[in-house]
């Protein structure tokens, strides 16, 4: 038994002297995690949320007043151009086409009745024209017959009051003439006035018609056979019949946060992910860029605001999917990752080694000029500050230090970010944790840290941050 007893205490004495001497051999030291600057290929992206839409969607309305008769379509159904969608109660309007035909066929018959009566002036006209010509020979002949006494002066009257008499008359028939044209035209014009009431009434019979503007897809059915539409007056809004998109061309409209739309241009590719449709990625590219700020509270612009409450903002972007899918429906929760710029074989670090530090720690150091477009931030207590990561590098004797060094940046990935100077291939950086890097100091003493640790949320996004 006490031999048991002095071999515990002899292994106790020795793992005492073990752990004595590791704690002294790490005094001064700070457990810090590591990585290399690497060379590899980088991807900028940018992420929206919103929803699938069609490029072009029309509201079907109602166009006449009534009863809806008859619904060819259900919610779903796929159209063609120029088919019928519904039809409301058309009674009056056909009985308006109907007796504006009877009253355009009636003018047809009053004008032919003008017209056969502008003949029989004509003819008239004509007859008078012959008599009156002989009464002038006639008249002529008296007259010198009269100047030579050879007639009586009551045969030279009565031969001058038929020549008057028939001038008379051809008058009143070239009168009567001109009054049959006049109401030969009257009723043309009648009958031009009744075509184009014809046609109103065309017009509104055709209304109680609905045509598909387009093929597509009906996307919603508000209404049911039997219902009651109204057109829409001035301010009033009328009833919606259905609406139908044309899914030939399929977008995905998404907000993106202010502080990126900078770097989303026209042309850019993207992954669509939709949430019902999981593991599913549609390719797409960029095909408008909103100029408007919408406020992420109300989704409405801010120029159309009277708030004057600062708030987060982000624009409309809209990706246009490259090969449309029956499997998308207009509603659909999307997200879009929006690939901003790429780079090959370039030396990158994760994003989280990034640092700032005021500039009077630097002092000795080159300074690279910061070209990055987010870190350091434009201003705030920040803005005078140098970026940079903590190198590894081993002193006179051997031991590990870490020494601050300002470093020019590229594009950022979605977990690196690219490094275009201040650091080589295979540098070994001070990659977290982000206490350690905030509280840091150059020259450090450093251990790598290689105990398996969790981070938590709030320090990985502390993290990101910086």
């Amino acid at each position: 038994m006490k031999k048991i007893v002095i071999i515990v205490a002899v292994i106790l004495a020795v793992a005492g002297i073990v752990t004595l001497t590791v704690v002294r051999a790490q005094s001064g030291y700070t457990k810090v995690l590591t990585g290399k600057v690497v060379r590899g290929n980088l991807v900028s992206v940018v992420s929206g949320t919103g929803q699938i839409k069609p490029k072009t969607y029309v509201n079907v309305g109602a166009t006449a007043f009534g009863r809806i008769t008859h619904l060819y379509v259900k919610e779903g159904d796929h159209v063609k151009k120029g088919q019928i969608l519904a039809t409301v109660e058309s009674i009056q309007p056909e009985a308006n086409v109907e007796a504006q035909k009877a009253a355009i066929s009636a003018a047809k018959t009053d004008i032919s009745s003008y017209i056969a009566a502008e003949k029989t002036a004509e003819a008239n006209v004509e007859h008078a024209q012959a008599d009156l010509e002989q009464k002038k020979l006639d008249y002529q002949r008296y007259t010198q017959l009269y100047a030579e006494k050879l007639v009586s002066k009551a045969d030279f009257d009565a031969k001058k009051a038929a020549y008057d008499t028939d001038v008379a008359t051809l008058n009143q028939a070239q009168a009567a003439l001109v009054q049959a044209k006049a109401q030969t035209e009257s009723a043309r014009g009648h009958l031009g006035t009744q075509m184009a009431t014809l046609r109103y009434n065309e017009d509104a019979l055709n209304k109680t018609v609905s045509i598909a503007p387009f093929d597509g897809l009906v996307t919603n059915l508000p209404v049911r056979e039997g219902e009651t539409v109204v057109v829409g007056i001035q301010n009033a809004e009328g009833s919606t019949l259905m609406t139908l998109a044309d899914m030939s061309i399929i977008t995905a409209e998404v907000k993106v946060d202010e502080t990126d739309i900078v770097n989303v241009s026209l042309g850019q590719e993207a992954d669509v992910s939709v949430d019902a449709l999981p593991g599913k990625v549609f390719k797409g590219h960029v095909t408008e860029v909103g100029d408007q700020a919408l406020l992420r509270s109300t989704g409405v612009a801010t120029s159309q605001s009277t708030s004057g409450t600062e708030e987060a903002k982000d624009f409309k972007v809209v990706v246009t999917i490259d090969q449309p899918s029956d499997l998308l429906k207009p509603g659909l929760s999307a997200t879009a990752k929006i690939t901003t710029a790429k780079r090959e074989n370039v030396l990158s670090i994760p994003i989280q080694a990034l640092t700032l530090r005021p500039p009077d720690d630097q002092k000795g150091k080159p300074h690279l000029e910061n070209a990055s477009a987010t870190v350091p931030p434009a201003g705030g207590a920040d803005a005078d500050k140098v970026q940079g990561v903590f190198v590894m590098r081993p002193d006179k004797s051997g031991k590990m230090r870490a020494h601050f060094v300002p470093v020019k940046t590229g594009i950022t990935g979605t977990t690196d970010i690219e490094v275009t100077g201040g650091l080589k291939e295979g540098d070994e950086i001070v990659t977290g944790t982000y206490r350690v890097l905030r509280n840091l100091k150059d020259n450090s003493l450093v251990k790598r840290d290689t105990t398996p640790m969790t981070v938590n949320k709030d320090e990985s996004d502390s993290s990101s941050s910086s």
